[in-house]
């Protein structure tokens, strides 16, 4: 077990969460709790529930990039009342980065907020979703356009579902990793080079998701509301969630990121940022830990638009987290559109000698 404070809340990483959960509760006087939970890790949410007790109930929904709406948020909000919450309960969400996001948001309304425990059951929401405060839901005009920044009482990363989950679904974190060595520099994208030919059963996964959870907590601890450097997590993003948006999610979150790492290695390379060992370092990594690099959406006009509505667009203008080396990152970046465009027809193709011309 590993205990990290360095965001004001404890995040604990270990294999066994549901005692670590209750022990928690007993701390703040083991306030009345309810337990929100995805279907799809319903029993690991009846595990946690029985170490807490005195009939903790469980409310399971189906979650899901497509369900991640108010519409979802509504139906929490009504099984809460039906549940009998009020301030003084404990809400404890357990799932993966889509069942964080919405519970979280959710605890942060109900009644004008409730204390939120998160649980993470996934790796992309061990390493990205988790910690950082940011709750939220999609809206028809984008992604997580809805939502608050309000820190969790504590988050809980569940390691010990991971050997339950399928290959895949491992795999979606992996490019968040990918995206915090890249920031982070060499050691870190290093050690990743490292583990990437081993299966997954062999890879440290308490080590891996601990550094990558300190590189993420170092930079949120600056900037909690995201109104500088933090941007420098959204790394792969703008392109990724306009991928997703217009694949209408059919793209998972991590093989869009995956893509959208390229992208962004594509025009810091137009814009004369990055080097071209370094892009191919990059592409090398997620090719060796089989992640996509070619997008499905081959739609420039329709990805452009999908972009119009990303959180990070001031005044009409968008703007880029690009690489400038691995270990150096730049948020902030406008960049012509005849590049934008050039580069977002370019990851519709799969990586060739063209790559770097």
């Amino acid at each position: 077990m590993t205990r990290i404070d360095d965001l004001g809340y404890p995040v604990v990483v270990a294999g066994d969460v549901a005692r670590h959960v209750a022990a928690f509760a007993r701390e703040r006087g083991r306030p009345r709790a309810i337990v929100l939970a995805d279907r799809n890790v319903a029993e690991r949410a009846a595990a946690i529930a029985r170490a807490l007790g005195r009939n903790t109930p469980v409310l399971a929904f189906a979650l899901g990039e497509r369900r991640k709406t108010l519409r979802t948020v509504e139906t929490v909000y009504a099984a809460l009342v039906a549940a009998g919450a009020d301030r003084g309960t404990l809400l404890i969400g357990v799932g993966g980065g889509v069942a964080g996001d919405l519970f979280g948001f959710v605890a942060a309304t109900y009644m004008r907020g409730v204390a939120f425990a998160n649980v993470a059951t996934s790796l992309v929401a061990m390493v990205d979703a988790s910690i950082g405060g940011k709750t939220g839901v999609d809206l028809r005009a984008g992604k997580n356009l809805a939502g608050v920044f309000r820190d969790p009482a504590a988050v809980f990363c569940d390691i010990g579902s991971l050997a339950t989950l399928p290959p895949r679904h491992v795999r979606e974190g992996l490019a968040e990793l990918v995206k915090h060595g890249i920031i982070e520099g060499h050691d870190v994208f290093e050690s990743l080079e490292t583990l990437a030919p081993h299966p997954f059963a062999k890879w440290p996964w308490e080590t891996v998701v601990v550094d990558s959870l300190r590189i993420k907590a170092m930079i949120v601890s600056d900037d909690k509301l995201e109104a500088g450097a933090r941007e420098v997590l959204n790394l792969g993003h703008t392109f990724g969630h306009a991928i997703e948006r217009v694949t209408e999610y059919r793209t998972s979150h991590g093989e869009a990121v995956s893509i959208g790492l390229r992208a962004a290695g594509l025009l810091a390379l137009r814009t004369g940022r990055f080097s071209n060992d370094e892009h191919l370092r990059v592409l090398s990594l997620l090719a060796l830990l089989r992640l996509p690099l070619v997008s499905p959406a081959a739609d420039v006009d329709a990805l452009v638009a999908a972009m119009a509505s990303d959180k990070k667009t001031r005044a009409g203008t968008l703007r880029f987290v690009l690489p400038r080396a691995i270990g150096d990152v730049e948020f902030g970046v406008t960049v012509p559109a005849r590049s934008l465009r050039t580069v977002l027809g370019r990851v519709a193709q799969a990586p060739g000698a063209s790559e770097l011309r």
